[in-house]
């Protein structure tokens, strides 16, 4: 039995699209009759998650989303796929979750409008999380290779949702060929709209990515970022400002980021005084959930529990959550990690 599975846990980094149930999906293709090489649950796995003889790259995890994006085919898919992502969570006792979709990819498949699939995941989300007891806030992705125009479209979007849940605006995508310079002026007007930002850097891109997010878009968190290390006055500045890093060290590992998961750099960056939390990213994709991670990063990378009720502390105080409410979960959650 895994010993951090009865434990109440936080995740600040995990995608809707990479979280959801491969039967679900497998009966979707089937009903929608998605042309699909896979005429088995087992043979559709290799398309949406990532297996052991696959190779562990970027092109071959992003893959997986290639394929997820044909599935979002209708309000009641969503609202659907949406549930059973808030589901699985509580079920491995994340009592508190801040869930990140990107509504481009949500549209894609059969054209809906942004506002669309906004109000579909924040209605199902909203009523999956009171259903199951997690408190949850949403964060809105926009993706780098994608225009500025656009994301400029989606953060004015996902600003006038913050009474629904939406609480914050992260820049994905493909780092090692786009810049975040360009987003600068739309995550300067989240923030002054009261939306909190995290930006991916650092993962498949060099510490400079970080750099560049903490300054020019003035990221509160970073995701993934264990590229950080490669520069020490990258680590200075994050050290400085406080911020906070989501790092994923099965999804690092799958993507190729790092050669094994021994290899994983998370045991340097907390040495090295950086804030961290744990995260899995994609759990659906990875074949995992939150509970595993704690269990590798205590048994692979020998993190011991008084350090993952650390990283634990680091992601509730830096949870993207009013202030009276964060100091109920915290106490919740203190009193059952040392109780």
């Amino acid at each position: 039995m895994n010993p951090f599975g009865p434990l109440p846990k936080p995740e600040l980094h995990r995608h809707l699209e990479g979280s959801l149930r491969l039967r679900s999906l497998f009966d979707i293709a089937r009903a929608e009759q998605l042309t699909l090489p896979a005429p088995t649950a087992e043979h559709f796995r290799t398309l949406v998650q990532v297996r052991q003889h696959e190779p562990f790259t970027a092109e071959n995890f992003l893959s997986k989303f290639r394929v997820l994006r044909l599935f979002y085919r209708s309000p009641e898919i969503i609202q659907r796929l949406t549930a059973e992502v808030i589901a699985d969570a509580a079920a491995d006792n994340i009592r508190y979750l801040e869930l990140r979709f990107t509504p481009v990819a949500l549209t894609r498949a059969r054209g809906f409008s942004l506002y669309e699939v906004m109000d579909w995941v924040t209605t199902s989300a909203t009523e999956a999380a009171r259903r199951h007891g997690i408190v949850l806030r949403l964060i809105v992705s926009v993706n780098r290779h994608e225009p500025p125009g656009l994301a400029a479209e989606v953060a004015e979007l996902a600003a006038s949702f913050r009474p629904r849940g939406v609480v914050g605006l992260d820049l994905a995508g493909d780092e090692s060929r786009y810049p975040a310079a360009p987003f600068a002026p739309i995550f300067r007007e989240a923030r002054a709209a009261g939306l909190h930002i995290t930006v991916h850097a650092g993962e498949w891109g060099p510490a400079s990515n970080v750099v560049e997010a903490i300054e020019a878009l003035h990221a509160e968190r970073i995701g993934h970022g264990i590229r950080v290390l490669e520069d020490p006055n990258a680590v200075a500045l994050a050290r400085e400002r406080g911020v906070v890093f989501e790092v994923c060290p099965t999804s690092n590992y799958q993507s190729g980021v790092v050669p094994s998961l021994e290899a994983h750099p998370l045991p340097k960056m907390l040495a090295a005084g950086l804030r961290v939390t744990l995260n899995t990213d994609d759990p659906s994709i990875s074949g995992i959930d939150l509970s595993h991670e704690f269990a590798l990063a205590h048994e692979k990378l020998g993190l011991s529990r008084e350090a993952l009720w650390e990283c634990t502390a680091t992601a509730l105080d830096a949870a993207f959550l009013s202030t009276p409410r964060r100091e109920a979960v915290v106490n919740a959650f203190r009193k059952a990690w040392q109780g």
